[in-house]
């Protein structure tokens, strides 16, 4: 179809699909005048900031930045690209999405495809692995699970298989139809120095790692016989693959979230304590698959579930891994409990050995992450030794010093002052000499507002005012050459094209420039509370135009002046000279107008 045509179709599709309603149904909304508010998605915050104007069908965040429309918003939140955040909000509206050809959607198009065959020969690696694991030739995968205590059914449900060898696999692929470079781009296969492919998880147990959309998009492989090699190993990271934007087991999990609310989400470390817990009852589980958490995996956790359990091994390294990342979780408004596990047992030993109603207990013991660092603190040192005791306590008021509350710290002290056996006043002195962990930002003085902060205001103002149709701005004619920044100039290019279309819609921007650009933050935090209304803010819209006006003229006086230092003609000469007084009066009448 034509690019117009696919506009129109975009432009029917956000009107489908009302913006409160979409953005209702991930979080929370709450309507104060004719917006709507909740605390962003996209940052942790415990204000609300989080603005949705329905009648011009967009989102701000006045804390972080975040705007857009409604694609915009499903495909960040959603964790995905334009097109799937297209395809999702077509299905709620069951319209459907059509072909079109101008060049850039030519090449969306050929990366759609190009991802679709990247899926669909990882699904049928997936296959090809399950295939192999009944096939009578691996007796010795069979065994393992049997020992691992998984049952049939849950193999199956998790699709485990097994590659046997390093050349069925590709040779299987090539066989579908699959180029050897599709092979090599999927990251199913390896490529030798000799340019020989092979299987990159050959001689493995397989788990398919399936995204929130119901894709294989990677494998993880774990040996069969002790080696030097890693004892597990991921898919490399592919243009379909990326581990810390990707959780284990979220396409079941989305599923449990849409069959009932999850009241939290346990986060585990590895492929098989998820299939273990699973298995056993425990259907609310993810994995990080081995990695400390990111930011972009915390940001997924949140849309299913407002807490989450971090549950990894009972070792000393599995309680070091639990306290990296964990502050990330916390940044990002989730609510975070910490699982402590019998010591040397990981999840899975804790169900295999000790049964499900232990690992339950495990679960009600969570704890809050201070709680967790001082316990974790006081687990490495025997306070039956006077240096090693001085070092818990070191430790620990070091935790209870970014403690939020005096009454928290207290609670904490007495804990303690009990298990070191000191007194809690030689406790509370010493944790007033504690340092912060993280010393504060030195303070620098003020910086004064020069003639450049002040002329970008006034643009920033006077954009403002204008794509919200202010009625102060009806008769101001935008002159593009006034914002010299690109995306200032979008704007009000944007502004001067849809009021000759007759309306200018705010969120028609977000079509133009990103959701993440400052300028376009700055123009939209002006949009709240009363910055745009009253008389006061016309007179300042008048003061700004002047400014602006006087900015543009005074650079055309500078370029005649540079002229006229040149080599002109005396016919040349007086025609420079005519034009400086023009301009000079222009100025003088400019400034007269008004000044800021």
């Amino acid at each position: 179809m034509r690019n117009g045509d696919f506009t129109d179709f975009l432009r029917e599709l956000k009107e489908k699909n009302d913006i409160t309603e979409v953005i209702g149904s991930y979080i929370k909304l709450e309507r104060r005048g004719y917006q709507y508010w909740a605390c962003c998605p996209f940052h942790h915050e415990k204000t609300p900031s989080f603005a949705v104007n329905a009648a011009e069908r967009y989102y701000h965040c006045f804390g972080c930045g975040a705007s857009g429309d409604v694609i915009t918003f499903v495909k960040n939140y959603e964790n995905c690209d334009f097109m799937q955040a297209v395809h999702i909000l077509a299905d709620r509206v069951k319209m459907e999405v059509p072909a079109f050809d101008d060049r850039s959607a030519e090449e969306a198009a050929e990366k759609k495809k190009k991802r679709d065959r990247l899926h669909a020969l990882m699904k049928d690696a997936a296959r090809f692995y399950l295939n192999n694991l009944y096939s009578g030739r691996a007796d010795e995968y069979l065994s393992y699970l049997e020992k691992r205590k998984i049952s049939t059914s849950t193999a199956k449900k998790f699709g485990l298989g097994a590659s046997l060898d390093f050349q069925s696999l590709p040779s299987h692929l090539l066989a579908q139809g699959y180029t050897r470079e599709e092979c090599v781009e999927s990251g199913a296969c390896g490529r030798t120095e000799e340019g020989r492919i092979f299987d990159s998880l050959g001689g493995r147990l397989i788990f398919p790692v399936i995204n929130q959309f119901d894709d294989v998009i990677a494998f993880g492989g774990r040996v069969m016989k002790p080696t030097d090699h890693a004892k597990y190993k991921n898919t490399r990271e592919t243009e379909i693959f990326n581990k810390s934007r990707n959780l284990y087991n979220i396409n079941l999990l989305k599923k449990e979230k849409r069959a009932g609310g999850l009241p939290y989400i346990v986060m585990l470390e590895g492929y098989f304590d998820v299939v273990s817990l699973y298995q056993a009852g425990f259907r609310n589980v993810v994995a990080s698959m081995g990695t400390s958490l990111t930011k972009e995996q915390v940001r997924l956790c949140k849309r299913y579930a407002d807490t989450v359990l971090i549950s990894y091994d009972g070792d000393a390294a599995g309680q070091s891994a639990n306290l990296r990342g964990l502050k990330l979780l916390e940044d990002e408004g989730v609510k975070i409990r910490v699982v402590p596990l019998p010591d040397g047992l990981d999840p899975d030993d804790v169900i295999t050995k000790q049964g499900t109603d232990a690992y339950r207990d495990c679960l009600g013991r969570a704890m809050p992450l201070i709680d967790y660092r001082l316990l974790s603190a006081r687990r490495r040192f025997d306070l039956t030794r006077s240096e090693e005791k001085r070092e818990f306590v070191k430790e620990a008021l070091a935790v209870v010093r970014e403690a939020e509350s005096e009454t928290e710290k207290e609670e904490l002290l007495k804990r303690i002052a009990a298990e070191a056996d000191i007194s809690y006043s030689a406790l509370e002195s010493d944790l007033d000499r504690v340092p912060l962990r993280k010393d504060p930002e030195k303070t620098e003085p003020p910086k004064r507002e020069t003639e450049r902060d002040r002329e970008r205001l006034a643009m920033r103002f006077v954009l403002a005012a204008c794509l919200f149709s202010k009625p102060y701005t009806l008769g101001y004619d935008l002159c593009g050459e006034d914002f010299p920044d690109p995306v200032l100039r979008t704007i009000a290019d944007y502004i001067t094209a849809a009021r000759k279309e007759g309306k200018v819609r705010p969120s028609g921007i977000f079509d133009l420039v990103d959701d993440g650009e400052k300028e376009l933050s700055e123009v939209l935090n002006l949009d709240s509370g009363d910055t745009l209304e009253g008389e006061g803010a016309e007179r300042y819209f008048r003061d700004c135009t002047g400014l602006l006006e006087r900015r543009r003229i005074s650079a055309l006086y500078a370029a005649v002046q540079e002229k006229l230092a040149g080599e002109v003609t005396p016919e040349e000469r007086r025609e420079l000279l005519a034009q400086l007084s023009e301009y000079s009066k222009k100025l003088k009448k400019v400034r007269n107008g008004g000044k800021i």
